[in-house]
């Protein structure tokens, strides 16, 4: 598949197997790993974090396999999950981050094209989750509110 902003093609990168059963070698139960994934999003980590350390350090491959739920729905059982998703709270920072690098280069033409893209990007996600009801139907990106929002 081509990546949005170019005629590129991606990488090619290894895929999770196919297969969801349930491997004979973890030795954490469900409400264990459930509860591992409340304690590191309490120590402040997002959930693609929790997935990543839930796997090189605790050797759980896969949660939803095992426990029937993603780590997303675990953090919102427990009300540890945040007003935005984190992909687009991702994207609000590097749109922040261009926009100060625009103050101090102002004739980069380059990064104003990046900006662009970056905000389009936001936009394009922000009326996906609106329609998933995700985030409320009148929220609008602002760069100065999103400072505020996310700093």
């Amino acid at each position: 598949m081509a990546k949005i902003h170019s005629r590129a093609r991606g990488k090619s990168s290894s895929k999770r197997p196919i297969k969801k059963v349930k491997l004979t070698w973890i030795r954490y139960d469900p409400k264990t790993i459930e509860q591992l994934v409340v304690k590191l999003a309490r120590a402040g980590n997002k959930p693609s974090i929790i997935g990543l350390i839930l796997r090189d350090t605790y050797g759980v491959p896969d949660v939803k396999s095992l426990t029937n739920k993603s780590i997303t729905q675990i953090l919102k059982e427990n009300n540890l999950l945040t007003k935005l998703p984190e992909d687009l709270i991702s994207l609000i920072k590097k749109d922040i981050q261009i926009m100060k690098h625009l103050e101090l280069h102002k004739k980069d033409m380059p990064a104003k094209r990046g900006l662009l893209l970056t905000e389009s990007k936001i936009n394009r996600l922000a009326k996906y989750y609106k329609n998933q009801g995700k985030i409320p139907e009148d929220w609008d990106y602002d760069r100065t509110k999103a400072k505020l929002l996310i700093e």
